[in-house]
Formats: C-alpha cells, sequence, structure tokens
C-alpha cells in the first residue's frame, strides 16, 4: 500500500522548488526551508539522503547552494517518494474485497508517481507565467517568505549566479 509520509512530502516539495528555479542557479537551503515552510534541521536531513542517492547536488560557500543532480524530466515523483519512505510494504487487509480494492488502488497511484516528474509540474503554465513573472526585474521577492533574492533568470541554456 502506498504511504506518503510528511519526509516524503516535504522531498517532493523541495525538490519542485529546485525545478522552478533551476534557471537561477544554486538555491540556498535556507530559501528551500523558509519559502516550504520546513525547518532546517529537518531539511538538512531530507537534503542529506537526496544527495547521497544523487537527486541534489551541492555547492558550498557563498553564493552556493542546492541543485538538481538529474534533469527534472528524469526524476519521479514516484523515485522521491520510494526514496524516502520505502516501496510499498503488505498491507493488513479485512477481507478479500478490501484486498482486491486496495491493491489494485495503490498499483495505479504508484504508477502514476512514476510517470509524474518535476518537469511535469514546472511545464505547467501557471507555473512557467509565474516564474517569468517572479524573474522580470533584477532582484525579486519569494511571494512566500517575502526575502528579496538577487538570484537572476537566465535565458535558456545558461545558469545564473
Amino acid at each position: 500500500m502506498i504511504r506518503l509520509s510528511a519526509k516524503s512530502r516535504y522531498a517532493v516539495s523541495a525538490l519542485m522548488h529546485l525545478a522552478v528555479h533551476q534557471d537561477t542557479g544554486a538555491v540556498p537551503l535556507a530559501e528551500v526551508s523558509v519559502c516550504q515552510g520546513i525547518s532546517m534541521s529537518y531539511i538538512d536531513q531530507i537534503f542529506w539522503r537526496l544527495r547521497r542517492e544523487g537527486l541534489v547536488q551541492g555547492t558550498p560557500g557563498p553564493g552556493g547552494g542546492y541543485r538538481l543532480g538529474r534533469a527534472a524530466e528524469a526524476i519521479s515523483i514516484g523515485e522521491i517518494t520510494t526514496l524516502m519512505d520505502g516501496a510499498s510494504g503488505p498491507r493488513r487487509v479485512g477481507s478479500a474485497l478490501d484486498e482486491a480494492l486496495w491493491s489494485h488502488l495503490s498499483s495505479e497511484i504508484e504508477a502514476f508517481l512514476r510517470r509524474f516528474t518535476l518537469a511535469d509540474f514546472v511545464a505547467r503554465p501557471q507555473i512557467r507565467e509565474t516564474i517569468l513573472q517572479q524573474y522580470a526585474g533584477r532582484e525579486w521577492r519569494c511571494e512566500v517568505c517575502g526575502a528579496l533574492a538577487t538570484r537572476r533568470h537566465a535565458p535558456s541554456g545558461e545558469t545564473g549566479s
């Protein structure tokens, strides 16, 4: 049976944040923490695991932060949730009907999550429009936390600093 723990949901949110900001350079972990509403100690634990599995790459020092370790198209939501929560284990069922229903439903959900990538999210028109508006000026203010950021949106194929 599929289960999505808080750690799994936070990992997906954090990686979505990196995917949305992938054209602006390395994203500081503190920004991910504040913008996604995840404590620094918890996000640090999550990123330790994401780093170990190659889903993110860190850049130390001033101007450093994290980037996706692979293309957003190559990271599925299912991969993230499996990494954080492990593979689905056996589920305690009450009846044969219950087993049939939940087994089938769980398989469908897991298949969907494996097909849905970070890039699928970023490609949504409303997300792209928000990103372009956010980076229209030289500096931008995060709508979630209000932090002023100086990272700039780079043209396609370039990285920001």
